[in-house]
């Protein structure tokens, strides 16, 4: 009878876990209470683009990832020039790309314009691309604006880009809600 008493007590303890386990969840429903943590880097990057050109790119980019244990949604924006020194097409770019989950591709749009020195270009480039650590493959396409006297600047249309980013500056933050609870720099 005595072991009937003790089966009957951990039952009654296990169903009481399991029922108060079912009650409140692991991940807190209110956002308030849950972790977040975000990374904000910055650095140059070198890169080369091709297509029916060879083009050298040098630049900065900015990104900054929310990192969630479900996902971590990436984001960036960068700054840069490209030159063609065979063609002397000069090149600037601005542009933004988001990445919406860890494995998945990157996507962007850039405002472009370019320039022979004699005659000038601007326009966007939808981008399409894939991100892994320092490297960052894009592949696009210029749209740029037709000019006047039929002028054909020789200058990529199709492209794939290869970038490295050298990251000099990296800040971490764990905020709980409102309230930071770490924050770690290095520069």
């Amino acid at each position: 009878m005595n072991t009937w008493k003790k089966t009957g007590s951990m039952l009654l303890v296990l169903f009481a876990l399991k029922a108060y386990g079912q009650l409140s969840p692991i991940i807190p429903a209110d956002k308030k209470d849950r972790l977040n943590m975000y990374v904000k880097k910055s650095g140059p990057y070198i890169g080369i683009q091709r297509g029916k050109y060879t083009v050298l790119e040098l630049g900065v980019e900015r990104q900054w990832k929310r990192i969630q244990l479900s996902s971590a949604r990436t984001q960036g924006i960068h700054l840069g020039f490209n030159y063609n020194f065979w063609r002397n097409v000069l090149g600037y770019d601005i542009g933004y790309w988001s990445k919406p989950s860890r494995l998945g591709l990157t996507y962007g749009l850039n405002l472009v314009m370019r320039t022979d020195f004699d005659h000038t270009k601007v326009g966007f480039v939808p981008v399409l691309g894939y991100q892994f650590s320092i490297l960052h493959l894009q592949t696009g396409y210029h749209f740029l604006a037709p000019s006047n006297k039929g002028f054909n600047m020789e200058t990529n249309s199709y492209f794939v880009s290869l970038r490295v980013v050298l990251i000099n500056n990296r800040k971490t933050e764990v905020k709980k809600g409102n309230k930071k609870l770490f924050q770690d720099r290095k520069n």
